[in-house]
């Protein structure tokens, strides 16, 4: 049988355009077309653009970053791309269309290689592909036959950004130009699909586990006193790079002593001392799918007996949280019981009193004040992925799980994290073979 790194890998060895990870299983996008397709309307067709380029200073621009469902769909991580699904379409060539940029020679000496035909379909499975610059005089008689239009939005319950994207201007465009069809939203469906996880999309986030892991060894031989939080996260990006990771998943957390306990600390600038731990939390992005690691280990390679203690009640919520996630329980639910023991550790390593918890508040329980943070969430082509918060959970999810305890008056902030692929009856950790015990750490950093 054909894997990951069979037939696909030699697909683009004689080719000029690469990437850093090798290429990809396509029948990974088939399928998850496939799962949209069978999703829509009768006769209806849905259009879906890539995130454009956004200026950052002078002439300058950030750094491109695909629209994640795009690369759902096809694998496409190219600018200036859409993807238009018309199941009904008359003619069959055109059920599947993917849009691209024509490639410019004169652009390309400034640019670079961008996808020829053949190209694109080796990577996204799709036959028919379509230049940029005549796809809309082909989009209107398709548009005309159909009924219903499919537009997509980014409906991620986390999303902060107000400002009008391509996907919103967009669709004001298509309904002003064809306002008597009636407008499905993708997202509602995209959000239920991407949730599931498909065993080839699983292959593709095991790579991008197993290179994150890899990483964390080679860290457990670098740490030592006097190693500034910024070293580490070169050490890091070092290690991701030489292993053909995309790059980051998301940026790094590098927080030694006490600012272990901002959870979204960025600066990465302290010099790491004696008698500290440090809480890394990184992943590698492998594919355009995402690992999500956090350890928290002893600076000087070995824990006081405090910090063992905390390690390991925190370690011990780690295990039970994981031994509960399974389909059916619900997040909220399952925050609420990873809760309930939480205060009864918490009790047990001296952080709360019987009269803590018996005069708590019940919107602000005692233990929120050393967990103040949800224990899981979502994993997958994005690091916080699509997917319910209030539904139970199912089979094919991907989930963190990451409690920790932050300790002010301690100056201590441990937390733990993993990664899960939830089964039919329980969960598979796909980080399992990441050294996570007080023992493991400690041993391999002695080793040093």
């Amino acid at each position: 049988m054909q894997t990951l790194f069979g037939l696909y890998g030699r697909l683009f060895t004689q080719n000029s355009f690469s990437m850093k990870y090798l290429p990809l299983n396509p029948e990974i996008f088939i399928q998850n077309r496939k799962r949209f397709t069978d999703k829509m309307d009768s006769n209806s067709i849905a259009i879906f653009n890539s995130n454009e380029e956004i200026a950052s200073n002078g002439d300058a621009i950030y750094k491109f970053k695909q629209s994640a469902d795009l690369v759902w769909l096809t694998g496409i991580v190219q600018e200036e791309s859409m993807l238009v699904l018309f199941p009904d379409n008359p003619d069959p060539k055109y059920r599947e269309v993917l849009v691209l940029v024509r490639p410019d020679e004169l652009k390309e000496k400034w640019d670079g290689h961008r996808l020829r035909a053949a190209e694109a379909q080796a990577i996204s499975g799709i036959q028919t592909i379509v230049w940029l610059d005549v796809i809309d005089g082909m989009l209107q008689p398709w548009i005309h036959l159909a009924d219903t239009i499919y537009l997509n939005s980014n409906e991620n319950d986390r999303k902060a950004n107000l400002v009008p994207v391509r996907d919103y201007r967009y669709a004001e465009m298509m309904k002003q130009r064809y306002p008597l069809h009636t407008y499905q939203r993708s997202a509602r469906i995209l959000k239920e699909l991407r949730a599931i996880k498909s065993p080839l999309e699983i292959e593709v986030m095991q790579k991008a586990m197993d290179i994150t892991g890899n990483t964390f060894r080679r860290l457990l031989g670098f740490i030592k006193p006097g190693v500034t939080e910024y070293e580490i996260e070169a050490e890091i990006y070092h290690s991701f790079y030489s292993q053909r990771a995309t790059g980051p998943a998301y940026g790094s957390i590098i927080a030694s002593g006490d600012n272990a306990r901002v959870l979204h600390y960025v600066e990465n600038n302290q010099e790491c001392q004696e008698g500290e731990l440090i809480l890394m939390d990184f992943g590698a992005e492998y594919g355009n799918y995402c690992a999500d690691l956090t350890r928290t280990v002893p600076v000087s390679g070995k824990f006081s007996r405090r910090q063992k203690t905390v390690y390991n009640a925190c370690l011990h919520l780690h295990q039970y949280a994981s031994g509960i996630l399974k389909p059916g329980i619900s997040i909220i639910d399952y925050t609420e019981k990873v809760g309930e023991e939480a205060t009864v550790i918490f009790q047990k390593i001296g952080l709360l009193k019987k009269s803590d918890i018996k005069n708590e508040d019940p919107e602000n329980r005692a233990y929120r004040k050393y967990l103040y943070h949800g224990i899981s969430h979502h994993l997958g082509i994005d690091v916080h992925d699509l997917g319910t918060r209030t539904a139970p959970i199912k089979a094919g999810m991907v989930f963190t799980v990451e409690p920790g305890i932050y300790i002010e008056e301690e100056q201590m902030g441990i937390r733990i994290e993993n990664n899960f692929w939830i089964t039919k009856n329980g969960n598979k950790d796909l980080m399992k073979n990441i050294p996570i015990t007080v023992e493991e750490i400690e041993s391999l950093m002695k080793k040093v």
